[in-house]
């Protein structure tokens, strides 16, 4: 009798990949064409190539797949390919049949926060973009500013701010050079399909990294935010976050809280939340591990790797946490950002990558690049991810790292040549 579980793994990242097989199973990757790696293509066990995103190019692939090799599980961790996972594993009676609309609810941030409003949980007052004159409505319901975002992308792509009444035809045309399109930096997965206004919510941002088992709530870290209100762009992550233990409390209570209502029953999550004014709000919600390296950061200072642990427990391979882990150490991600312009020198990254805290550092310019003004995170150009004994300590780490010794240096456009402009 053949005991190896055969596991449909829509879309992913080459580490998502690895983890799955790590765990003995036969891989039928899906894989989006634009994602492909040369990774995935020699590890899969088998290798479909098509948009995932599409649920009727999808579908008889995967029921075609399922005929023929079996399908004992239905595994993603990325955002294009979690509710289209947990649509088929709904479809084939393969789990509760809860992961698509849990999925979805998170997916769409107009659904997630009529949800939250419909089940009486606190939020920040939303309502859907219909036309110009919604922008003038929200306006004077809400107050300035507030933000306005597409309602099921990532990575902050298309976000703004409407400052006041000023700004509104500003912010018009920017939904409208947006709506219908797809994502079109970084990722091309996602259509802009509609934007959400949600009143601005003041206070420092955090992240829950959590673990469900069968609607029971675990935190594994809480991970302080490094941004800048000029912009939507992450700027660094660091753990554990530096919070009292009463305020601590009360951001882990809001997320249990809402990953209950929201029913998120099994497997990783990953919570943006700010502790306001008005207490803790929840930005938005992904049932998967969090991007920007939060995996190693995680493993750096709790020896969780979350990855393995999400694809053991999809496999049945795993122990539920008993609690929260204790931390061993800190971690802390800084992103590198530079003046935008043309790139005309890069250096110091394998002293930086040569050091013994440096678990990852990655520069993606080479001189002649050209550096966009910051917006959103596909407009960053490397990371630095380092461990050290305390938080302060990594940030500072982290800090000293992306700002002196990676040196990389950038002139203004108009700066640039003549003879080089114009090539």
């Amino acid at each position: 009798m053949n005991t190896v579980p055969t596991v449909l793994l829509i879309g992913g990242i080459d580490v998502h990949l690895e983890r799955v097989k790590d765990q003995g199973a036969r891989v039928v990757l899906v894989q989006h064409p634009d994602k492909l790696t040369p990774y995935q293509s020699s590890h899969a066990d088998v290798l479909l190539v098509v948009d995932y995103t599409d649920w009727d190019t999808l579908l008889p692939f995967a029921e075609a797949a399922r005929a023929v090799y079996g399908v004992d599980v239905v595994f993603s961790l990325t955002e294009g390919g979690l509710t289209p996972a947990g649509r088929l594993s709904d479809l084939w009676g393969l789990g509760d049949g809860r992961r698509h609309e849990a999925s979805r609810r998170l997916r769409d941030k107009w659904l997630m926060r009529r949800h939250l409003a419909a089940h009486g949980l606190p939020g920040t007052e939303a309502a859907p973009v219909t036309d110009r004159e919604s922008l003038t409505v929200f306006g004077a319901l809400a107050g300035y500013p507030f933000v306005v975002k597409p309602t099921g992308t990532t990575a902050g792509f298309g976000l703004c701010r409407a400052d006041g009444p000023h700004d509104l035809d500003r912010v018009w045309e920017h939904v409208t050079r947006l709506l219908g399109g797809r994502t079109d930096r970084g990722s091309t997965l996602f259509t802009v399909d509609g934007f959400l206004m949600e009143a601005y919510v003041d206070g420092p941002e955090f992240s829950v990294e959590a673990f469900s088992f069968a609607g029971r709530h675990v935190v594994v870290a809480v991970t302080e935010k490094l941004t800048d209100d000029a912009h939507f762009a992450e700027l660094g992550h660091a753990l554990p976050a530096r919070l009292s233990p009463a305020d601590r409390a009360e951001l882990v209570a809001a997320v249990d809280r809402f990953l209950t209502v929201m029913d998120v029953a099994d497997g990783p999550s990953h919570t943006e939340i700010r502790l306001g004014s008005r207490g803790p709000v929840v930005i938005e919600s992904h049932n998967r591990v969090g991007g920007g390296h939060l995996a190693e950061l995680v493993r750096a200072a709790y020896g969780i790797d979350l990855n393995a642990y999400a694809a053991a427990w999809a496999l049945g391979r795993a122990e539920e946490l008993p609690g929260e882990p204790v931390a061993t150490g800190a971690a802390c991600n800084r992103y590198v950002v530079r003046d935008p312009g043309t790139v005309t020198a890069v250096d110091g990254v394998a002293e930086v990558a040569a050091a013994d805290d440096v678990l990852i550092a990655q520069v993606s310019v080479h001189p002649g690049d050209t550096v966009r003004p910051l917006r959103d995170n596909w407009d960053r150009i490397g990371c630095v991810v380092v461990r050290a004994a305390d938080t302060d300590a990594a940030v500072r780490r982290c800090e000293e790292l992306t700002r002196h010794t990676l040196r990389i240096e950038t002139a203004p456009e108009h700066a640039r040549p003549l003879a080089a402009a114009m090539r």
